[in-house]
C-alpha cells in the first residue's frame, strides 16, 4: 500500500511537472501559428502528436519536447500567400524526407557525415538570413500593419506604444529573471502586452465569448505541388542540422550520449515523423526546443515521461476552443515587440555558428560562401526556370551547399579535417 502511494505520488507529481514543461514552451509554440495564420489548437495537438511520435522512433529515452519550428515563419507566409494553406502543408509534408535522408546518412556513414556536408560556413549563413529575412515582418507588425505592410490594423501611436511595452518587458525577463521564470519571456510579454491592448481598447472579446470550450482543431488535408515541395524542401536543412546541436545540449544536461543511445539517427528520424504528422494534421513543422532543454537542467526531472504529459496536456488543451479564440483575439502588435526579440536572435545563433567554429573570413572560399549567400538572401535573389521558381531561405540553402562542395578547401582546412 505504501509503494503504491509512493508511485502514484510519483506519477502525479510527474503529471504537474509535464504542464510546467508545457508551460515554458506555451508561448514560443503558439507564436509561430499566430504569425502564420494557422491555428494555434491545431499547432498544440500537432506538438503533442510529433513529441509523442518522437518519443516512439527514440524508445522513450530522450526528455525533449517537440514544437513550431521558427525556421518555417518565412516560408509558410509564402507558401500561404502563393499557394494557400493546404498545398503549403502538402510542400511540409515532404520536409520530411531530408530528416528520413539525414537518418539514414547518419545511421550507415556516422554522425561526422554531417560536418561534412553541412559545415558552420553553410549552416551559419543560412540561419542568419532566416532571422534577417523576418525583420520586417516584426516591424510592419510593431507599427500596427499586417507582417507584409499592405493593411493598416491598428492606429500608429496605440501599436507603438504597445509593441515597445512588450519588447521591454521580454528584455527585462529574459535578462534578469532567474529560474524557470527567465526561461519564459515570452508568456509574461504577451501577458503584458495584452493586459496593455485591453486598456487601449485594442482587443475584441466577441469572438472568446462565442466560441465552444470544447472543439476540434482547424485540421487541414494537404495538396501536393511540385513547385511547393521543391521551395520548401531545403528549408528542413537548417533546424535538422541545429537539431544535431539539440541532441548534444541535452545530452550535456543528462549527463548521457543520446547520440549514441538511442542514437543520432533514431532522434533526427523521430523529428522528421513529426514534422511530416504535423503537416499532414495542418500544424506548424516541429522543431526541438532549446527553453524546454532549460527547464529540464534546471529541475533536474530528466525522465522522458515527463515530456509524454507534457505532451498528452498539449493534446488536451488543443481541444478546448476558447484557448484557441483568446490566442487569436491577441493584438498583432503585441507579437511584433515580442518577434523582434526573437528573429534578431534566430540571426544572432546563426553568426554565432560561425563564431564558435572560428571560421576565418580571410579565407577567399568562406568570404565567398558567406557574401553570396547573405546577398541573395537579403537581396531577395529570384531564379526562375519556366514555370519553377526558387527564392528566400530555400535558394540560399541550396547555394550554399553548392558553393561548399565545388569551391576547394585551403590546404590549413584540410589539414585541420584530416586531423579531425
Amino acid at each position: 500500500m505504501t509503494n503504491q502511494n509512493i508511485h502514484t505520488s510519483s506519477k502525479g507529481k510527474q503529471i504537474f511537472i509535464g504542464l510546467q514543461m508545457l508551460f515554458v514552451a506555451f508561448g514560443a509554440l503558439v507564436l509561430m501559428p499566430l504569425i502564420t495564420g494557422l491555428d494555434p489548437n491545431t499547432a498544440l495537438l500537432t506538438a503533442g502528436v510529433g513529441t509523442l511520435l518522437f518519443q516512439l522512433c527514440t524508445k522513450g529515452q530522450v526528455p525533449i519536447f517537440l514544437a513550431s519550428s521558427f525556421a518555417f515563419i518565412a516560408p509558410i507566409q509564402y507558401g500561404v500567400q502563393t499557394w494557400g494553406i493546404p498545398v503549403t502543408m502538402g510542400g511540409l509534408v515532404f520536409t520530411g524526407l531530408i530528416y528520413f535522408a539525414l537518418s539514414s546518412l547518419v545511421k550507415f556513414k556516422g554522425a561526422g557525415i554531417l560536418d561534412k556536408l553541412f559545415p558552420p560556413v553553410v549552416v551559419g549563413p543560412v540561419i542568419v538570413i532566416i532571422g534577417l529575412g523576418l525583420a520586417p515582418v516584426a516591424v510592419n507588425m510593431a507599427l500596427g500593419k499586417t507582417g507584409d505592410g499592405s493593411a493598416v490594423l491598428f492606429q500608429y501611436e496605440k501599436a507603438v506604444i504597445v509593441s515597445m511595452v512588450t519588447l521591454l518587458t521580454t528584455l527585462i525577463v529574459a535578462v534578469f529573471a532567474k529560474g524557470l521564470m527567465r526561461l519564459v519571456p515570452i508568456m509574461f510579454a504577451i501577458a503584458v502586452g495584452y493586459i496593455l491592448s485591453i486598456c487601449l481598447g485594442l482587443v475584441n472579446f466577441q469572438p472568446i465569448l462565442d466560441a465552444d470550450w470544447i472543439s476540434l482543431p482547424q485540421l487541414t488535408t494537404p495538396e501536393f505541388k511540385l513547385e511547393a515541395i521543391l521551395y520548401l524542401l531545403p528549408i528542413a536543412l537548417a533546424p535538422a542540422v541545429e537539431h544535431v546541436g539539440g541532441i548534444m545540449a541535452i545530452s550535456s544536461v543528462t549527463g548521457k550520449n543520446f547520440l549514441k543511445e538511442p542514437g543520432l539517427h533514431r532522434t533526427l528520424l523521430g523529428d522528421g515523423v513529426a514534422t511530416s504528422a504535423a503537416a499532414f494534421l495542418g500544424g506548424p513543422p516541429n522543431t526541438t526546443y532549446a527553453e524546454v532543454t532549460g527547464a529540464v537542467m534546471l529541475t533536474k526531472n530528466f525522465n522522458p515521461r515527463v515530456m509524454t504529459y507534457a505532451a498528452i496536456w498539449a493534446i488536451g488543451i488543443s481541444f478546448c476552443g476558447k484557448v484557441g479564440a483568446f490566442l487569436q483575439s491577441i493584438p498583432t502588435v503585441v507579437m511584433g515587440g515580442i518577434m523582434m526579440l526573437v528573429f534578431g536572435s534566430i540571426a544572432v545563433v546563426g553568426m554565432s555558428t560561425l563564431i564558435r567554429a572560428k571560421i576565418d573570413m580571410s579565407e577567399a572560399r568562406n568570404l565567398c560562401i558567406v557574401s553570396v549567400v547573405m546577398t541573395f538572401g537579403i537581396g531577395h535573389m529570384l531564379i526562375n526556370v519556366g514555370s519553377f521558381s526558387l527564392q528566400g531561405i530555400s535558394l540560399c540553402a541550396f547555394v550554399a551547399i553548392f558553393l561548399n562542395l565545388i569551391l576547394p578547401k585551403s590546404k590549413t582546412e584540410v589539414a585541420i579535417e584530416e586531423h579531425k
